[in-house]
């Protein structure tokens, strides 16, 4: 049996804060705005995970009002709803995302994000695509406010 699961996370930008994408740190003058580690595109996935069998979000398993994940590093929550999937008795089989941000340039840091997605969830890098795209100055992520992610992931049953 097949499912699948869609996730979007979307985080303001502010001035001198870390920026944190697909768990890799990417050197901006600018980072998210959160109570984690603000990582969007690894919330967009356990979004998806979460979704795709219906146990349904990240906030509702790792809320922001708990002092527990005040500055956590995201992929310890993916970890853990990697965990929830297993005992659901899925796994994940493959996973496609798109970061939306106009800087800085993602590409260099693309393969190293894919790595450690892959890493913490138990897959082959060539089962996680990572993509990255601008706005063209469009909307809060062309005007540099902030940023979203999407994350659409395939599972199945053991």
């Amino acid at each position: 049996m097949y499912r699948v699961g869609h996730g979007y996370d979307v985080h303001a930008l502010g001035e001198g804060l870390r920026l944190v994408l697909g768990g890799v740190d990417i050197p901006h003058t600018k980072g998210c705005i959160a109570h984690s580690d603000g990582d969007v595109l690894v919330h967009a996935i356990c979004d998806a995970i979460l979704g795709s069998v219906a146990l349904g979000d990240i906030g509702k398993h790792f809320p922001d009002t708990s002092g527990e994940f005040k500055g956590i590093d995201s992929l310890v929550l993916l970890s853990r709803c990697v965990d929830m999937l297993d005992a659901a008795g899925y796994e994940v089989v493959n996973l496609d995302s798109t970061i939306a941000m106009q800087r800085p340039k993602l590409r260099p840091y693309i393969d190293a994000m894919r790595e450690r997605i892959a890493r913490t969830i138990g897959i082959a890098e060539d089962c996680v695509s990572v993509k990255a795209t601008t706005t063209e100055h469009l909307g809060f992520e062309g005007e540099e406010l902030g940023v979203s992610a999407t994350a659409v992931v395939m599972v199945h049953k053991k």
